[in-house]
């Protein structure tokens, strides 16, 4: 072969390597809602604006509040969720009105009693943030005050602004579709347990489908994330809230949120809540932890100061909703005589439906269950897609 010709095809090789590899592009880092500052703060111009937000509501390495503030945005009212506006509060425990320390500005509860601003209120605000991370799961309680809050804004003519950030659970999309009779604050819309949206697209399908009283007359604008897709992983940098402390939490948080409903321990009260499951008279496995008081995340936590007896989930890779570890605490509760459905109304709540729990009873598999919600998401993803900011995955 002329050596000429073969010098010339290995220079060839190598620009089409050089000319490839330049073309190849570092994948972005996601960018947050609240991070886009050049498509909202235009909006606040000489505008009073309320936030509803928590510890997680971060621009960077600040609090959206000293964010806004320090672009001489007027915050005159912060509306504080479940875990409070530093998210310092246990699990349930009542919010209170307050005046924050540090700004002065007044701190409206929004959980407990008053989920929902009185008119008078809102009428001394021109715009409402609300900036939130949520983890993609039904009965996380955020959802329920992003609702409260849209029909406030709706009722009050009040524009609402959603500052979306990425679902961790995302890529799922599982579980009952929640059944009117079974509404409650942990679980307000006709949506499946793993639903695969942000708060963002909800907040548009809660308004598309008039989940909401006046929904038509909402002024909904939403700023949604840059470079995101729902199949990315994405590590959430700061825990959503105090039982929730890491992404293993997160991961297992809808399969393990059913046991709330029963005697058995998932840690609350530990340093791996959200990550365990055990009891102390029905052992479910050969791990032991003890559950004590813990402020802030669990003040008298579920089998206070008793050892138990379980699993240790902080190494499984159990992702979406999976029953299989519920149904064996069941079955094992049953074979001991002790109740296991100690709360049923409470656990229909959970499921958004008491059929969960009856197959359960009636001896029926996690294969057999989860066939039996395939046609209802089948219809709620179709549902979803005019609202999707995001390609569906």
């Amino acid at each position: 072969m002329n050596m000429s010709f073969l010098l010339k095809v290995v220079l060839l090789t190598l620009i089409m390597a050089i000319t490839a590899c330049s073309s190849l592009q570092t994948p972005q880092a996601i960018q947050v809602g609240a991070q886009r500052g050049e498509l909202y703060l235009p909006l606040l111009q000489n505008k009073k604006v309320a936030l509803v937000v928590n510890q997680s509501s971060r621009v960077n390495n600040q609090h959206l509040l000293d964010y806004l503030l320090s672009k001489q945005v007027n915050v005159v009212r912060i509306f504080a969720p479940e875990h409070g506006f530093r998210g310092d509060h246990d699990a349930g425990a009542q919010v209170k009105n307050a005046i924050d320390p540090v700004t002065g500005i007044a701190i409206t509860s929004i959980y407990g009693k008053n989920k929902k601003p009185e008119k008078f209120i809102m009428d001394e605000v021109d715009v409402v943030i609300f900036d939130i991370q949520d983890v993609g799961v039904r009965f996380y309680t955020f959802i329920s005050s992003m609702h409260y809050m849209m029909e406030a804004a709706a009722e009050s003519n009040t524009q609402f602004i959603v500052f979306d950030r990425p679902n961790p659970n995302g890529k799922f999309v599982d579980g009952p579709i929640l059944e009117a009779e079974f509404q409650s604050f942990v679980g307000m819309h006709p949506i499946p347990v793993l639903h695969g949206m942000t708060l963002a697209e909800l907040a548009l399908m809660i308004k598309g489908e008039a989940w909401i009283n006046k929904a038509a007359s909402l002024d909904l604008i939403t700023i949604a994330n840059n470079h995101y897709g729902r199949e990315l992983p994405y590590t959430l940098p700061v825990a959503p809230s105090p039982n929730l402390p890491n992404s293993q939490a997160i991961q297992l948080y809808p399969s393990l949120c059913f046991f709330e409903a029963t005697p058995v321990s998932i840690g609350r009260g530990t340093a791996f809540p959200f990550q365990v499951m055990g009891h102390d008279s029905v052992p479910l496995g050969d791990f032991e932890f003890t559950p004590i008081a813990t402020p802030g995340a669990a003040l008298h936590p579920k089998l206070e100061n008793q050892l138990l007896f379980g699993k240790d989930l902080r190494q499984s890779n159990i992702e979406g909703l999976n029953l299989d570890g519920f149904i064996y605490a069941y079955q094992q509760f049953k074979s001991a005589g002790y109740d296991f459905f100690e709360r049923a109304n409470f656990m229909d709540k959970l499921a958004g439906t008491d059929s969960l729990r009856l197959a359960i009873e009636q001896g029926q598999s996690a294969e057999q269950i989860k066939a039996a919600w395939q046609s209802n998401l089948q219809a709620f993803k179709q549902q979803r897609k005019a609202y999707l900011l995001y390609p569906d995955y």
